[in-house]
């Protein structure tokens, strides 16, 4: 069976499996384990986290009343998520939530017992966190993003906009497991595009800045923000990218509401509160082994003219038709 085929059988499936139920009799109250990448006050993170409690609500599972969430958050220091992982695993609670790759991963590594439910993990296949989409066959199921291979739409989309570009620097989290597979992607592209990459392994604000000013120091060049928790430094990115001029690209809409370039990614909000429909199933007996991967099936096009007007860039006409959100 295709990819596409299998997605499109498991739309057909969730249309039929129950939007709302009345608050779960179980007679004790369940206890959840999330993890996130983010820092408590980032309000990206508190929106994926709303989003997550709406659908439970939905669910019948309210906070406080039938359901206990420890929640712990790496902010801006992603070192710190093996040992919350950790944590989370002593409390022994009835199930784990991994919010993204980074966070996920250390909750997969720490236990093959309690069950995992993840939003915004890229292709958890080829991370080995499950067997194959359709039957995870372990402890652990959720819902992803996208392949690796949607890293060379990164690329591209910054050529559009910025023909002119032919130095790349390509910044990623090295918490983040996505990453070689990401760079692995670009890199096979980037001779088709006529491009030279510079990637660099990023931990804090100072490597960011560094990273930055290196490309920043020779003309044509651009910028890539990689997923994963470089989200807590995006404003110092953003400012970053806008001071020396530089043309960049990032995976998620909220990167260019923020004043980034352009973005081209998924609805994480959505993946978050589709979560919960997982998370209600496995509370009331389901085994993650059984419940398919599900990808995300709807990408959006951001791009932000008062930034590229800063730039001095003139975004084609043929891609401002293909573009979902403009941003004036």
């Amino acid at each position: 069976m295709k990819r596409r085929e299998f997605i499109s059988l498991l739309g057909g499936a969730a249309a039929g499996w129950p939007l709302a139920a009345s608050a779960q009799q179980t007679g004790q109250m369940k206890r959840i384990g999330m993890l996130m990448g983010n820092a408590e006050n980032d309000p990206e993170g508190q929106a994926r986290i709303a989003a997550l409690r709406q659908g439970l609500e939905k669910l019948g599972w309210i906070e406080g009343r039938n359901i206990k969430i420890d929640y712990r958050w790496a902010g801006d220091d992603p070192s710190r998520l093996r040992i919350l992982a950790a944590e989370l695993v002593a409390i022994a609670p009835d199930l784990l939530f991994g919010a993204g790759t980074a966070a996920t991963a250390p909750l997969w590594q720490a236990t093959r017992t309690i069950p995992i439910v993840f939003a915004q993990v890229t292709d958890p296949v080829a991370l080995g966190f499950v067997a194959s989409l359709a039957r995870p066959g372990g402890n652990i199921t959720g819902f992803a993003t996208y392949e690796h291979t949607v890293a060379v739409k990164w690329l591209e989309l910054l050529k559009q906009i910025a023909p002119h570009v032919s130095r790349v620097a390509v910044i990623y989290p090295q918490a983040n497991p996505s990453s070689d597979g990401f760079i692995a992607a670009i890199e096979a592209g980037a001779p088709s595009f006529g491009v030279r990459l510079f990637p660099s392994a990023v931990r804090n604000g100072a490597e960011i800045e560094r990273a930055i000013e290196a490309i920043a120091a020779e003309p044509n060049g651009g910028l890539i923000a990689l997923p994963g928790p470089l989200t807590v430094h995006r404003e110092l990115i953003i400012a970053l990218a806008a001071r020396h001029r530089l043309p960049a690209v990032y995976a998620f809409r909220y990167w260019v509401t923020s004043g980034g370039l352009a973005s081209y990614g998924v609805d994480n909000i959505h993946l978050y509160r589709s979560a919960a429909s997982y998370i209600d199933r496995i509370l009331k007996g389901n085994k993650p082994a059984d419940l398919p991967v599900q990808f995300a099936t709807k990408f959006e096009l951001v791009i932000n003219l008062k930034t590229a007007a800063a730039l001095g860039l003139d975004v084609p006409v043929m891609l401002l038709a293909r573009t979902d959100e403009v941003i004036e």
